[in-house]
């Protein structure tokens, strides 16, 4: 009986500490796919959502400790998702300077400015397609723990073929063999087994591969595919078999195909696409993370700045374009489509302009929406959490000044941002 009472005090005691916050809600998303709501509450205990009722209700109905946020005059959605992005950098001038003049260490308190910059910009949960995996999983795990701040990362080990999009170039010999992973390189079925099996066993939240080519290698070797159709089989049988997903950079169609084939999660860019692609998608269930804002960025440099090498030009001019033609094609067709920017090419905080291109590539804002919340938490595997605003979930939520259904670039001025039931930003 006394250990039954300690343990009865004990509820009570987590129970009198739990932490409230009421909203009122002028304009509720709470699931995006679905009509928006006038005049609602939201409930957050604990950091995920307790409740979402009808009409504005007294927070002390809650609780007398309650607290109470005001945004009646505010859209408040779920926070946004970005599939693709690179915290440790961003292209430009200095990219190239920073690698032999800042330490890892350097780079790594770097990716915290970046990653505050995309959590205040209403991103609250990001995959990490592309740095240095120690720096990455060490913040990620900073970020879980509540040491720093910065928005939920899924963080990616990378497996690359010798030469390949991922693996090193564009330096002198020595630096070349300075900068490689070669735990992380790999030629050969068997050896990829190796690489996807050694990524996983120190941290890798999903396997990212290049089926093809990559416009920013800085090596004239084009945009086809360059892995082999086994190589890509042997990384997706070997990290499919340890519970990873597998996003593959690809932008000629035969590269795409062959990953599509192979069972990859998602294709990255997907700039040349056809009609197989859209067939094979449809067929696996995998999806399209278009990164629009990339391609757009790269032709910006190319036409405006000597940022870009001229193997690097010739590439981006291509690819911008091809990317911005074939999203249209792939919604039509019914790809499933998650939002991702490849932001460390564009500005990190800039990445609501992905949202923008989207429309004008022809989606709808909601169809904007559910790629950057829905189905962006269906790609990582945390629909269950993540994605909307339903009891149960975490509580990230944002809000805007007034509807991105009525026009996305509200979505460039995010008022209000909270993560995980913490308000980070409000205006």
């Amino acid at each position: 009986m006394k250990l039954a009472a300690v343990a009865l005090m004990a509820g009570a005691s987590t129970a009198a500490m739990a932490e409230t916050t009421v909203i009122h809600a002028g304009e509720l998303l709470a699931v995006p796919g679905k009509a928006p709501l006038k005049a609602q509450t939201l409930v957050i205990e604990d950091g995920k959502v307790k409740a979402v009722v009808d009409g504005y209700r007294d927070a002390a109905s809650f609780g007398a400790d309650a607290k109470y946020l005001d945004l009646k005059d505010r859209f408040v959605m779920p926070g946004m998702m970005d599939m693709h992005v690179h915290l440790q950098g961003e292209l430009g001038g200095d990219k190239y300077r920073n690698q032999v003049l800042l330490s890892k260490e350097d780079l790594g308190m770097q990716s915290i400015m970046y990653a505050q910059r995309t959590l205040d910009a209403g991103f609250t949960t990001v995959r990490e397609c592309g740095s240095d995996t120690d720096q990455m999983y060490a913040f990620r795990d900073a970020v879980e723990k509540g040491w720093v701040m910065g928005p939920r990362i899924i963080a990616a080990g990378h497996v690359a073929i010798t030469g390949g999009h991922i693996d090193v170039d564009g330096m002198n010999h020595e630096l070349l063999d300075l900068y490689t992973n070669k735990e992380e390189v790999c030629d050969g079925a068997d050896d990829c087994t190796r690489a996807t099996r050694h990524a996983i066993k120190y941290g890798a939240d999903l396997i990212k591969i290049a089926s093809t080519g990559g416009v920013l290698s800085d090596i004239a070797t084009g945009t086809g595919q360059q892995m082999t159709d086994d190589e890509i089989k042997a990384v997706v049988e070997a990290a499919h078999a340890m519970g990873r997903k597998v996003a593959s950079h690809a932008h000629a169609a035969a590269g795409i195909n062959a990953a599509l084939r192979a069972g990859v999660d998602s294709i990255e860019h997907g700039s040349y696409a056809d009609d197989e692609s859209f067939k094979l998608f449809k067929k696996t269930g995998a999806y399209l993370v278009p990164t629009l804002l990339a391609g757009q960025t790269v032709v910006d440099l190319a036409n405006n700045t000597d940022v870009l090498s001229p193997a690097q030009e010739e590439k981006a001019l291509a690819v911008g374009e091809a990317m911005k033609a074939n999203i249209a094609k792939a919604v039509k067709a019914g790809v499933k489509i998650a939002y991702g920017t490849d932001s460390g090419v564009s500005h990190h905080g800039e990445n609501a302009r992905e949202a923008v291109l989207m429309v004008e590539a022809g989606m709808t804002p909601m169809q904007v929406l559910e790629s950057a919340t829905v189905a962006a938490a269906d790609l990582i595997g945390k629909s269950d959490s993540l994605g909307t605003l339903e009891p149960g979930k975490a509580a990230d939520i944002i809000a805007t000044s007034a509807s991105p259904l009525g026009d996305i670039k509200e979505l460039l001025d995010v008022d209000f941002v909270m993560k995980g039931g913490k308000v980070v930003k409000q205006k």
